[in-house]
């Protein structure tokens, strides 16, 4: 299951402020006091230096904390494509290859959409230039361009032909959700940011996956760094007991901010995954869940980014960004430079645990198999069972699953008071398993049980 990551940051709003114009450097001077002026009236943090005697943007901008800075106008549109997961290319997500750069997919209504070109085949060159060996950042730097201009892709198809296309470069937008449904009706939605249209993503998901069965569900905000606190407001509207989306620290006051309410909701069992790269919105989402207990939180602690950003829009057309307040989860727990603590933390990928945790509450009257729990052997399992399950365990009782994803194709015996799981590939040392054993129709053992296996490396 692959995510793709992507980081960000976290509040946008918009103030226009409107001045005349005169020379250049009556501009600049203008510009650096309008600054000044917005920094005194909504800045919300340590200024470390003599403001009023700064001469230049740069000379402000380093007086303040990491996260206010200054864009001009081009910079700002970049910035805001990548919240949005938007960006200009030809429209493909990639993958390396000893051949040049494996294409994984291709996006509706890109440059290559229109090119036909397909999920399999391999750019070989770009412009004529081979690309062999080339890592997805160098053949990424060649494909990326501005917007209607042309690049000449050579690619060589699964039935080995190849053939050079011209394709014009668009602006395309990256799946921001990826869901899956795991086995056992569990529904995976992971987000990658909280784009402008995030919490619409995430409801369709929802809707999806509940079309397709799921009663239960994950939602994964590893590597998420945020974006819209819109987003989070309305996400958080999504869990029943959620009423509070954040509690904010301005300058000149503190509010509590209410979810967004909506008509469908998540269960109330539903796990998050949280790691150290989630942040900002996400670790406001996760907080005010958390506080609420609207959810639980699976992974580690979370990056520590409870500080909110607007933006300004300046005279000249280029933006201030500017940190304006500081948000808590409703039990106002510290999340700036200390982030979120899961409920339930985990050295290994947190989806294992809350798979295997949503499995577990599916079946409340299995029984623990034993304390075993790892096994060095990838192509064989061995599970002492009791004396008294030996004549019970019936062919198709027992399935093998791969938690964070599905049923392990597998055979079983039992030898002695030893069952013997052969899966017909080999097992992942960098993968968790559960064990399920059901119990027979009309057995005197009516018991199940369960066993969570990890393998060693």
């Amino acid at each position: 299951m692959k995510k793709i990551i992507w980081s960000f940051v976290f509040m946008v709003s918009f103030f226009l402020l409107s001045f005349s114009t005169t020379d250049a450097a009556s501009n600049e001077q203008q510009l650096v006091e309008e600054i000044k002026e917005v920094i005194n009236n909504t800045y919300v943090g340590t200024i470390d230096g003599n403001l009023e005697s700064a001469t230049s943007i740069p000379e402000i901008i380093n007086m303040l904390d990491p996260y206010s800075t200054y864009f001009t106008k081009q910079e700002f549109e970049a910035y805001m494509n990548s919240i949005n997961l938007a960006t200009i290319g030809i429209g493909v997500v990639i993958e390396e290859h000893k051949d040049g750069i494996l294409i994984k997919d291709v996006i509706e209504g890109s440059g290559a959409f229109e090119a036909d070109v397909q999920a399999g085949d391999i750019i070989i060159a770009v412009d004529g230039q081979a690309i062999a060996g080339y890592s997805s950042e160098e053949a990424t730097s060649l494909l990326l361009g501005d917007e209607n201009t042309q690049v000449k892709v050579t690619l060589k198809h699964q039935d080995e032909q190849t053939s050079t296309k011209t394709i014009t470069r668009k602006k395309f937008t990256l799946p921001n959700v990826q869901t899956e449904l795991l086995f056992g009706n569990v529904g995976y939605i992971a987000l990658s940011s909280f784009s402008e249209d995030g919490a619409q993503l995430i409801k369709k998901a929802l809707l999806d996956l509940k079309q397709r069965g799921a009663t239960s569900f994950i939602l994964d905000l590893q590597n998420n760094g945020g974006g819209y606190v819109t987003t989070a407001e309305e996400l958080t509207g999504l869990f029943p007991s959620a009423k509070i989306a954040y509690l904010l620290e301005e300058a000149h006051g503190t509010y509590t901010i209410p979810a967004v309410h909506q008509e469908i909701k998540f269960p109330a069992n539903t796990r998050i995954l949280v790691n150290r790269y989630s942040a900002s919105a996400s670790e406001m989402l996760a907080a005010s869940l958390q506080d609420q207990k609207a959810a639980i939180l699976y992974g580690e602690t979370t990056y520590g980014k409870g500080a909110m950003q607007g933006f300004y829009t300046l005279q000249d057309g280029s933006y201030l960004k500017l940190t304006v307040g500081k948000f808590t989860g409703p039990n106002e727990k510290a999340i700036h430079e200390v982030g979120v603590k899961p409920n339930i933390q985990t050295a290994a990928a947190p989806i294992f645990q809350a798979h295997f945790d949503a499995l577990k509450e599916q079946y409340p009257k299995y029984k623990k198999l034993s304390n075993v729990k790892s096994s060095t052997n990838i192509k064989k399992l061995t599970i002492k069972i009791p004396s008294s399950l030996t004549t019970q365990i019936a062919k198709g009782h027992i399935q093998l699953v791969a938690l964070g994803a599905n049923e392990v194709p597998a055979s079983t015996r039992v030898v002695g008071n030893s069952l013997i799981v052969t899966p017909t590939n080999p097992l992942s040392p960098d993968q968790e398993y559960m064990l399920l054993i059901h119990p027979k129709a009309h057995s005197k053992v009516q018991k199940g049980y369960y066993q969570h296996i990890k393998i060693k490396k």
